[in-house]
């Protein structure tokens, strides 16, 4: 009982030390409750290298949290977190890794852990923490003496797996060569044990060796006049292992275990640095590589040289620049790439620098509000992680739908796709899955594509991938049937959008086809869209006219640079002097007290923290005077009637950004028809071809189409 109250007050100390008289009043109660108590001593341990990392109080606080319901808190965790919205993509985050770790534990061995890597760091939307599931992880390591055989080996792998690489490509190297070396010892504990003894044989000879071979490159680079800064390099157990497998030698055949590194201005004094250390010693000449003029794909630049050292002793040497090496331990040559043998990946790469920068930050708090408010607008994945059936990770480009994901698993199966569950729940084929989320493609025995799934403004396919293999199977079909979808696309096309006696014979050569056939079954094909051919007819037909419809309230003349505020009337406006936006920039507005509006550029850190700090007062602005010529339209909307139907298509008017100019909307009860006329104002044919196609999309309605 003594020793329950002395862990309860153990971290109830460490919070008081730690955290502000806010979190320490909503965390004393969680703090002293005894289902915390078992697991104490683990969450003292990842809050202490947190502590060490620079963590915020909002990273602590998601960190005991998360321990509290896992020790069965939950409902006062959920009430916490639902009045602390700086903790609550935390606490998702880490309960979206346990979702990893079952995936991870039911298929060890597929070989599928780079996209495993992958999908965590998709579906958690706070880089923070991943931070706190590598202190965690770390803890666990150094104490699974403790745990059965069979646990610790699971546990091993899941770090070796997952958690050491992500360790690697934020840069945090001495968490990174911790993991590896514990996993190591529990994976192979016999190769650990021999190597290690190899290296506590060699310690006391090697230090002395390294600090001999520093003092005299230090006076001869002197000598020479080059300014430089030398370390001696730490080999660590797990990679002296995989350098061993790599070179398929044995321990004392490694050039490594000897290491310097020389830090230098520039590029010439790296090979001035690099004759000197041939002058001292001689070169092993199988062991020279030139990664600056020839740079490893990933970029990677530095001269990596063997010498025979005074004693006989191999000594290998890094040279670089500190351009390099900051380059290098920056993450974006990133170690990674080549000892993980992945491929190039620049945008990856562009959110990991984001990362590191956010691990970096100074203390001063203004600063780390603008770095996060940058970082959650930049870390957005270009790519979405989604999981088949069987548990396997598969990433397909963001916006992707089912039907995209159906042609990426096999070309067949998206041919006799006829449906698809996200999640167990029955999606339309046009639906888009969020990273995280598991797939399972629905398939009837006919290979049956169907042709519209190549127009874009349906939206079944938006991946270039499958909508090829859509029309690869299309163009093996009967030229007869090719040219009468064709003809069928181009009539219903022109009998939405109103128009008789267009002159067909200008068309093809509008899209370089030579005959209106070839035109026509390029249409067919979904190579040329109904949107295209809408603009097509726009150049050459008439504009349509104006509608009777009253005119809209005229604002006073503004000079080409003027500003336009969405929604309300004239307001003063004055130009942010923290980022100066010119006209053409991407631009933000937000409603100060007694000033106006202040007008940022879109991506100023400054408006990124008013933002987070009053989000009701940030407004949508754009520059005024280059507005293109408008056009207002009469469309007509039929469908049967239900709840909802005018609320979704007036949706649909709203997201293709057309002008809502008046509606008139009347069901006839005999029949069950809903009757919508609704006065819109487009920018040309082609917008109001997407609009139509999006209407004629929505459920119950029958025909959406332009009145002549």
């Amino acid at each position: 009982m003594n020793a329950a109250k002395s862990a309860s007050r153990g971290l109830r100390d460490w919070l008081e030390r730690h955290l502000d008289a806010h979190w320490n009043a909503r965390l004393a109660e969680l703090a002293g409750d005894a289902a915390l108590r078992a697991g104490e001593t683990e969450l003292l341990a990842t809050l202490d290298l947190l502590a060490q990392s620079r963590a915020d109080a909002d990273t602590f606080a998601a960190c005991v949290l998360h321990a509290a319901r896992q020790a069965g808190l939950a409902a006062q965790v959920d009430a916490i977190a639902r009045t602390e919205p700086g903790v609550r993509d935390l606490l998702d985050g880490q309960q979206a890794a346990e979702k990893v770790w079952s995936l991870h534990a039911a298929r060890p061995a597929t070989g599928n852990s780079e996209g495993l890597r992958r999908l965590l760091l998709a579906i958690i939307r706070d880089v923070r923490v991943v931070f706190i599931l590598l202190a965690r992880q770390l803890v666990r390591m150094r104490a699974a003496d403790a745990l059965a055989p069979a646990q610790r080996r699971e546990l091993a792998q899941l770090t070796v797996d997952i958690h050491a690489p992500l360790a690697n490509r934020l840069g945090i190297w001495q968490l990174k060569w911790e993991l590896e070396d514990l996993a190591f010892r529990h994976l192979q504990p016999e190769t650990y044990q021999r190597i290690a003894r190899l290296l506590d044989d060699s310690r006391a000879d090697r230090e002395r060796f390294i600090a001999r071979a520093k003092k005299v490159l230090r006076a001869a680079l002197a000598k020479a006049g080059i300014d430089a800064q030398i370390a001696g390099r730490s080999k660590h157990i797990y990679s002296i292992w995989k350098k061993m497998q790599r070179k398929g030698g044995e321990f004392g055949a490694l050039y490594d275990i000897h290491a310097l590194r020389v830090l230098v201005d520039d590029v010439a004094a790296c090979y001035a640095a690099l004759g000197v250390v041939h002058t001292l010693w001689p070169p092993v000449p199988s062991e020279f590589d030139d990664y600056i003029a020839r740079p490893k794909g990933n970029n990677y630049q530095s001269l990596h040289t063997a010498v025979i050292g005074n004693d006989g002793k191999t000594l290998e040497v890094q040279i670089r620049s500190h351009e390099m090496h900051a380059h290098a331990e920056g993450g974006v040559a990133a170690h990674w790439r080549y000892k993980e043998g992945g491929g190039a990946d620049a945008e990856f790469e562009r959110k990991i620098a984001w990362m590191r920068q956010l691990l970096e930050a100074k203390g001063d708090a203004d600063d780390d509000g603008a770095l996060l408010a940058g970082f959650r607008t930049d870390i957005i994945e270009d790519r979405v992680y989604l999981l088949t059936p069987q548990g396997q990770v598969l990433d397909l480009a963001q916006g992707a739908t089912v039907l995209d994901f159906a042609y990426h698993v096999h070309t067949d199966v998206g041919h006799r796709c006829r449906g698809a569950k996200v999640n167990g729940r029955i999606v339309p084929l046009t639906f888009q899955p969020a990273s995280g989320d598991r797939v399972e493609i629905l398939t009837g025995k006919e290979i049956a594509p169907r042709r519209d799934w190549l127009s874009t403004q349906h939206g079944f396919l938006t991946t270039h991938r499958a909508q090829q293999k859509v029309r690869a199977w299309f163009r093996h079909a009967d030229l007869s049937a090719n040219l009468a979808a064709g003809r069928a696309i181009l009539d219903k096309e022109l009998k939405r959008l109103a128009l008789g006696n267009v002159e067909l014979d200008t068309l093809p050569q509008k899209f370089q086809h030579k005959t209106l056939d070839d035109f026509l079954v390029a249409l067919a094909l979904g190579e040329i869209t109904a949107g295209q051919v809408a603009r097509a007819l726009h150049e050459t037909h008439a504009p349509p006219s104006p509608l009777p419809a009253p005119s809209p309230p005229r604002a006073a003349k503004r000079s080409k640079d003027a500003i336009v505020i969405e929604g309300v009337g004239n307001l003063l406006t004055v130009l942010a002097r923290c980022c100066q936006p010119l006209p053409g920039d991407a631009i933000a507005g937000y409603v100060t007290r007694g000033k106006g509006v202040s007008i940022h550029r879109a991506d100023c850190a400054s408006f990124a923290r008013l933002r987070a700090r009053d989000p009701a007062r940030a407004i949508e602005v754009e520059w005024g005077g280059g507005r293109s010529q408008s056009y207002d339209i009469d469309v007509l909307v039929r469908g049967y009637d239900r709840k909802w139907l005018h609320k979704d298509v007036t949706n649909v008017i709203a997201a293709a950004n057309v002008h809502l100019i008046a509606v008139n909307t009347r069901v006839d009860a005999a029949s069950g028809l809903a009757t919508m006329n609704f006065a819109v104002r487009v920018a040309d044919f082609e917008q109001l071809s997407t609009l139509l196609a999006r209407l004629a999309a929505v459920p119950n309605v029958i025909e959406a189409r332009r009145l002549a």
